[in-house]
């Protein structure tokens, strides 16, 4: 895949470069830190739109969760709260939040914080159906105990999750299909007159989803269970897999645009990362495990790659976004919204517990890179000091943004 990307300044080259040289290497270290390497996730929920039970027998589907004394106490005891100082409150956080009133005896600063948390968490922003982390069904992973991988997870069941996704949730006309071929379900029509003939947004939107599966396929192709035997098991490379859901002439030409729409994936959440500089920036905000020089290295590893990501030279331009009539502008993105946070919810109908993990893992990531790139005006007033009001981010989404980056 070579040159230049639809709807987009920018080519191919420029962004391995950029990425391979600069950025993959320390965005990994990164995230092999204590506090991105935790994500809380409940495996537990049930499909909302069939019933289901079909779940993964294979050995290889499994997560192990973290037992709790593993996870570093910072972690565990602010779950998702911002600083320190929200972290030794976070207990009278809760308890305020019970009684539904604020506790007279915490600060007005502070008082303000804990309705400031409690109005995000309720709010409209979301592009996510995120999970309930208090409940007692939700546990922490090691992401890098579990790492994405073929697991055996295939056939009608696999391909029911992506049908749902592109026949329901992406933006096309009903005579469109996306066939379920019978052995491989790859064979979606294309059809580029379709995609060119719809506006920007919807074409972008499709592209997401495609390049989020593509991603995917790519995880699967790499980390490919080669021998299974009593002894052992290896795992690496199966070029034929690739092959088959990426050559040229075996897709029908359809391969090498899955793969520009990874970038174009690529491109979009870089583009957030380069956006949300100023939340990170304040020096209230930590990065909080309980490890205070640890904690600030990884902020300043944190900030090191949000510079970079800025000084990309040629970032996707979102102004092209819901810039005409602006009541349909809104409408639009409420579509928008509204359709990827369904995708989000189709996550709980995979029957492989890992796949279900990574894929609930790198939608949220998704949702969390959009909610910046439409929350741009609330990201440039956040104030130095105090509660960002207006634009927040759990430890969750800020988990789930940089791991997902991390898969591109």
């Amino acid at each position: 895949v070579t040159g230049h990307l639809d709807d987009c300044t920018c080519d191919v080259e420029t962004i391995d470069a950029f990425n391979n040289y600069k950025l993959f290497p320390r965005l990994n270290e990164l995230l092999e830190s204590d506090y991105f390497r935790y994500y809380k996730v409940n495996l537990k929920k049930p499909c909302p739109f069939w019933n289901d039970n079909s779940h993964c027998g294979i050995r290889d589907c499994a997560v192990k969760p973290c037992p709790s004394d593993e996870v570093p106490d910072g972690i565990r005891s602010g779950s998702y709260k911002y600083s320190e100082e929200a972290n030794s409150l976070a207990e009278e956080c809760e308890e305020a939040k019970r009684l539904g009133a604020v506790d007279g005896s915490l600060s007005e600063e502070t008082q303000q914080a804990v309705l400031q948390w409690t109005r995000h968490d309720d709010s409209s922003d979301s592009f996510c159906e995120a999970d309930d982390i208090y409940s007692p069904d939700a546990e922490y992973v090691d992401l890098l105990l579990n790492p994405e991988r073929y697991t055996g997870y295939k056939g009608p069941d696999a391909w029911k999750i992506w049908n749902s996704i592109y026949e329901e949730n992406c933006f096309k006309p009903h005579n469109v299909k996306r066939p379920l071929a019978s052995g491989r379900g790859e064979s979606f029509i294309y059809l580029p007159t379709w995609l060119s003939s719809v506006c920007v947004e919807k074409r972008a939107f499709y592209k997401l989803i495609s390049g989020l599966h593509a991603s995917i396929n790519i995880h699967l192709s790499a980390r490919y269970l080669l021998q299974d035997t009593w002894s052992e098991k290896k795992w690496g490379p199966n070029v034929t897999e690739f092959q088959q859901r990426f050559d040229e002439v075996l897709t029908r030409g359809e391969g090498p645009r899955r793969l520009k729409n990874l970038y174009f994936l690529y491109l979009i959440e870089l583009r957030a990362l380069s956006k949300v500089l100023p939340f990170f920036e304040r020096p209230g905000f930590q990065l909080y495990t309980g490890n205070k020089s640890q904690d600030a290295e990884v902020k300043n590893l944190l900030l090191e790659i949000l510079r970079l990501s800025k000084s990309f030279p040629l970032h996707f331009d979102e102004n092209s976004f819901f810039a005409g009539n602006k009541k349909e502008a809104a409408k639009l993105k409420e579509e928008f919204r509204l359709h990827f946070k369904n995708i989000s919810k189709i996550m709980d109908c995979v029957g492989c517990f890992k796949c279900r993990l990574w894929g609930k893992l790198q939608t949220q990531g998704l949702g969390t890179a959009l909610k910046i790139l439409f929350s741009e005006n609330l990201i440039e007033k956040i104030p130095e000091s105090g509660p960002s009001y207006g634009f927040q981010l759990t430890r969750q989404e800020i988990v789930a943004l940089f791991n997902a980056f991390g898969r591109l």
